[in-house]
Formats: structure tokens, C-alpha cells, sequence
């Protein structure tokens, strides 16, 4: 008797086959802020947030000239004055990937000069992964 014909090794099979077609995919989605424009002081970031939903798992990707700009990850007072500390966490590549890790309103600013007084700020509220 082959085995694959054995009635255990078709069982297993087909729940092989079951859990498969059931794989949820946990990729999110990748949003570019600012569009073609980047993160720049220039970007409205509220109307950039407009019709979007950001979900954990997603990906938001920070492009800008190297030098000239950097993101850093923020609490409210600190987006809403403008605060840059020293132990802050500073992503300055120039092409910052960061994934939405958990839900609830997240702040970024450019702490570079004045870029963030000048409106290069981006407030954003991350929604659980759907399904």
C-alpha cells in the first residue's frame, strides 16, 4: 500500500490544505507621507492624513533630503510645542521606514530648526488590524 493512499496521510492533507486557505495576511499597507512631495515642512499633513485608515502592521515610509530633515517619534506635548529632547530617538537616513506597532495616536516631528513650528509635524491615529 502507497502512502499517500493511507487514510491518516490524506486526513493530514486536508487540514494542510484547510489551514492554508485560512492564512490571514498580516502585511499592512506602506504609506509614502507627503505623496511625491515627502516630509517636508511644505506637506500638509492634515489634509495627507484625509481618507486614510493606518491599522497596526501598516508602514509608514519617511522620504527627504538627508541633512535637511530627520523624524522623530513624539508624545502630545512634545507635537504640540514643538519639544525636541536630547533622548529622544532621532531616525535621520533620509528614507525612515517605521511600522505602526500598536493602536492609538501617534505624533512625529522634524526636530530640525524651526521645521516643526513651521508645520513639519504628523499626528495620526493607528486603528487594530482589521479581520
Amino acid at each position: 500500500m502507497l502512502l499517500r493512499d493511507h487514510p491518516l496521510c490524506v486526513f493530514i492533507s486536508f487540514l494542510i490544505l484547510t489551514a492554508s486557505l485560512n492564512v490571514v495576511d498580516v502585511r499592512g499597507a506602506t504609506y509614502l507621507v507627503g505623496d511625491s512631495d515627502g516630509w517636508t515642512p511644505f506637506t500638509n499633513s492634515t489634509n495627507w492624513t484625509q481618507g486614510k485608515a493606518f491599522h497596526v502592521g501598516d508602514m509608514l515610509e519617511f522620504n527627504y533630503d538627508k541633512g535637511l530633515h530627520n523624524v522623530m517619534q513624539v508624545n502630545s506635548t512634545a507635537y504640540q510645542d514643538c519639544i525636541k529632547e536630547a533622548n529622544m530617538e532621532i531616525f535621520d537616513s533620509g528614507n525612515d521606514s517605521l511600522v505602526l506597532s500598536q493602536a492609538g495616536q501617534m505624533w512625529f516631528i522634524c526636530g530640525v530648526e524651526n521645521h516643526c513650528e513651521n508645520g513639519q509635524k504628523l499626528s495620526i491615529n493607528v486603528l487594530p488590524r482589521e479581520g
